[in-house]
């Protein structure tokens, strides 16, 4: 039985029944956490580390299969198991064909309980040396199961679109899945395809011979045959211009690349990680992006939190960037001060981790005592953030900020908050939909 490093959610309204299965399974070597509920278990798993969700049906507030259903939202993926006494075979079809990974009747049969949680946890990525990931300083719950998926799917082939705003560590993230891979020992090789001009992007993508265009006084392999075994991440992918998008789903599909100039194609084995901070689908409405490319690199998708969906890391990376930054140049520097770290703990982040590292420099690099005061990094925010930001960009945070808050005052009444904002229920809908907001999420 698997049981190292197992910590199982177990979600009940039955006190004596929770009590009773929590003892059982402790005794087993897991490590259990309870909840009387399903609103109780969602807010767990933002505070734990889980692997496996064990279920009642019935529950009054929010049976077995709502709790699923919210679940997938927060941790897609996650493996739950469901219990009930009420066992039929419509729930059990029903549970299943939702995606639910066990569905048992009470009372529960003891072998049968521990065979479903053993194959569950045989799903996970497997336990053991985690320095595929030493770049990767987190705590957060989310970001756990999304490294949890991270090293599942670096065991395959399969291509990977990274999201996640910019400065939330795609590439990072890119590396760490190389790393996780059986193709460790080889190149990994990032290009951002949004920074150069078409041309020169297909050079160093494809490679080019001699005389291949003006300037080309001698071959080029390209990107493509450089990774050769190894890992390619495509950076700012939605940003690749329309034809380059032609030329790259055919390097795809066929595994093979024509170096411009030449008319021999040479086999390439190369595995695809690609990274957007755009919305793909809305660019394939608008004509920008390629419907068959996108399926393509979106084999498997994972979505990076923004540095304000994990604030419990923000002291952990502060200290962790802290101790490196000092290291560099200011050995004499060794903390913040409580009221510094709050400072931090309370500032927005609009350019995630990559912006916390910048403060971070920046406060290192002026302080003249061994603790990091308040008005140290009070100062450095204010630097940061004095960077002028896109018509665009000023306008999606400013709405972002602004649905937050009217959610946060209505406590999620969509109604209510709609009226406030002078929108028809629609509009404000689509509004919700466009920053990713859930507005059960902002309900006591």
């Amino acid at each position: 039985m698997i049981k190292k490093s197992s910590n199982l959610l177990l979600v009940d309204d039955d006190p004596s029944l929770l009590k009773l299965l929590g003892m059982r399974l402790t005794s087993e070597g897991f490590s259990v956490c309870t909840a009387a509920s399903g609103p109780e278990a969602l807010k767990m798993l933002y505070k734990e580390r889980i692997d496996l969700v064990i279920s009642d049906l019935r529950m009054d507030e929010m049976d077995g299969l709502a709790l699923f259903s919210e679940i997938q939202k927060q941790q897609p993926g996650m493996p739950v198991i469901i219990l009930t006494a009420h066992g039929s075979i419509p729930d059990a079809v029903s549970a299943t064909q939702q995606g639910v990974f066990g569905f048992l009747t009470k009372p529960v049969d003891r072998d049968a309980l521990y065979s479903a949680i053993d194959q569950a946890l045989a799903h996970r990525a497997p336990a053991g040396d985690e320095s595929w990931r030493e770049g990767i300083v987190t705590r957060s719950p989310l970001m756990l199961r999304l490294l949890e998926q991270a090293r599942m799917v670096a065991q395959s082939d399969v291509s990977v679109l990274i999201n996640g705003q910019s400065g939330t560590g795609k590439e990072i993230l890119a590396q760490a899945i190389h790393a996780a891979s059986p193709r460790a020992n080889q190149a990994f090789i990032a290009i951002n395809c949004g920074a150069l001009p078409e041309q020169l992007l297909e050079s160093e993508l494809f490679g080019h011979g001699k005389g291949a265009f003006t300037g080309a006084v001698s071959s080029r392999e390209g990107l493509f045959r450089a990774a050769e075994g190894g890992t390619l991440f495509l950076d700012e992918i939605g940003d690749m211009p329309p034809a380059l998008q032609v030329k790259l789903l055919r390097v795809i599909q066929e595994r093979k690349v024509r170096p411009l100039g030449s008319n021999r194609d040479l086999d390439i084995n190369v595995r695809i990680i690609s990274a957007t901070h755009r919305d793909l689908p809305k660019a394939m409405e608008k004509k920008e992006f390629r419907e068959d490319l996108f399926y393509r690199l979106n084999v498997v998708n994972l979505k990076i939190p923004t540095l304000q969906e994990r604030t419990e890391d923000i002291p952990l990376l502060a200290n962790y960037l802290l101790k490196q930054s000092a290291e560099r140049h200011k050995p004499s520097v060794r903390r913040f001060s409580t009221e510094a770290m709050k400072r931090l703990m309370s500032a927005s982040w609009p350019g995630n981790v990559r912006q916390l590292v910048n403060v971070i420099e920046q406060c290192v690099a002026l302080s003249t005592a061994p603790v990091i005061g308040d008005a140290l990094v009070e100062q450095a925010l204010v630097g940061e953030n004095s960077a002028l930001p896109t018509f665009a960009e000023a306008r999606n945070q400013f709405e972002l900020n602004y649905l937050r808050k009217i959610l946060q005052m209505t406590k999620g009444n969509v109604t209510h908050a709609a009226r406030l904002a002078g929108r028809n229920r629609t509009e404000f809908y689509k509004l919700l939909s466009r920053h990713e907001l859930d507005a059960s999420d902002f309900k006591e």
